[in-house]
C-alpha cells in the first residue's frame, strides 16, 4: 500500500515496547500508524506489532519508524509499506547522517539478514536477482526531517539534542527538508509535552510538498485543532493512544 500523504491528517505513534489497548477498533480513525519507539525496541516486538495492527478491519498504512538498523530486517520491511529515517537537526552527526548510511549499507551487503538464506552471492556482492530485491526493499527507505524540541525526552537522549530550536531554526530546518534535501517528511517532535503552535507556524511558511507533521502532548481535541489550524498537514499521538483510548479518541478530526 503507498502512503498518500495528502490524506494524513491524522498519525497514530505505536510504542512496540509498550503494552497495546484491549480494543485496537480505535485505530480504524487514524490516516498512519508509525511503529518505533527509543526504549527496548527489537525487531521481534517490531513484527508483533505490525501484525497486531495489520488485523484492522480498516486498511490503515503502516510507517516504520526504526531507532538501529537492528530494528529492520526483510521482514520488517516487507510488512511496512514504508521505513522512515529519522535525519535530527539538532542531533549529533550520528543521528542526522550515520543512520541512513547505517541502514543503506545494511540494505546492500547484509543480504542474507535482509533477504533471507538461499540468496546466491558471489563473494561478497548480491547477483543480479538479489540486486533487484534489495532495489526493492531500498525503495521503501525515506528520509524524514526531524526536529526533537523536548531536551529531556529519550529521543533528545538517544540522539545527542543538546540545544531546542528556536522558530527561526525550526523554519530553516523546514526549508532545508524540502528545498534542498527532498525528504517526504518534516516532523517537529516535543516527546509527550505540548509545544504549541509557534513551531509549526513557522515551518509551514516554507512547506509546499513535504508533509509536515507534529508530536507532542496531543490529548484533546482543542489541541488537535489548534496544530492543525497552525499549518500542520498532521498530528502525531502516542501516550494516549496507549494510556488513555478514549481521550485518544478525541484527538480525531470529525
Amino acid at each position: 500500500m503507498d502512503i498518500d500523504w495528502d490524506a494524513v491528517t491524522h498519525v497514530t505513534k505505536v510504542d512496540p515496547a509498550k503494552p497495546l489497548p484491549s480494543d485496537l477498533g480505535v485505530l480504524e480513525g487514524t490516516d498512519l500508524i508509525v511503529v518505533g519507539g527509543s526504549d527496548d525496541v527489537t525487531e521481534a516486538n517490531v513484527l508483533e506489532t505490525i501484525d497486531a495492527v495489520r488485523s484492522l478491519e480498516a486498511a490503515v498504512p503502516i510507517l516504520q519508524e526504526p531507532y538501529s538498523s537492528a530494528h529492520v530486517s526483510r521482514e520488517t520491511i516487507e510488512r511496512a509499506d514504508a521505513v522512515a529515517v529519522p535525519a535530527v537537526y539538532n542531533g549529533d552527526r550520528e543521528h542526522f547522517v550515520g543512520k541512513h548510511l547505517e541502514l543503506f549499507t545494511e540494505v546492500g551487503r547484509k543480504p542474507d539478514a535482509l533477504l533471507g538464506a538461499g540468496v546466491p552471492l558471489v563473494g561478497d556482492v548480491v547477483t543480479s536477482r538479489a540486486e533487484g530485491l534489495v532495489t526493492d526493499l531500498a525503495s521503501k527507505l525515506v528520509g524524514e526531517g526531524y526536529v526533537v524540541q523536548h531536551l529531556e525526552s529519550a529521543a533528545a537522549d538517544r540522539a545527542r539534542v543538546e540545544e531546542r530550536f528556536t522558530p527561526d531554526q525550526v523554519a530553516g530546518a523546514a526549508l532545508a527538508t524540502e528545498s534542498f534535501y527532498g525528504f517526504p517528511i518534516f516532523y517537529v517532535e516535543y516527546s509527550g509535552t505540548y509545544g504549541g503552535p509557534e513551531d509549526v507556524e513557522a515551518a509551514a511558511r516554507y512547506l509546499e510538498e513535504t508533509t509536515l507533521l507534529y508530536g507532542g502532548g496531543i490529548d484533546s481535541a482543542e489541541k488537535a485543532e489548534a496544530i492543525l489550524a497552525a499549518g500542520a498537514d498532521a498530528i502525531v499521538v502516542g501516550d494516549c493512544f496507549h494510556d488513555d483510548p478514549d481521550a485518544f479518541c478525541e484527538t480525531i478530526p470529525r
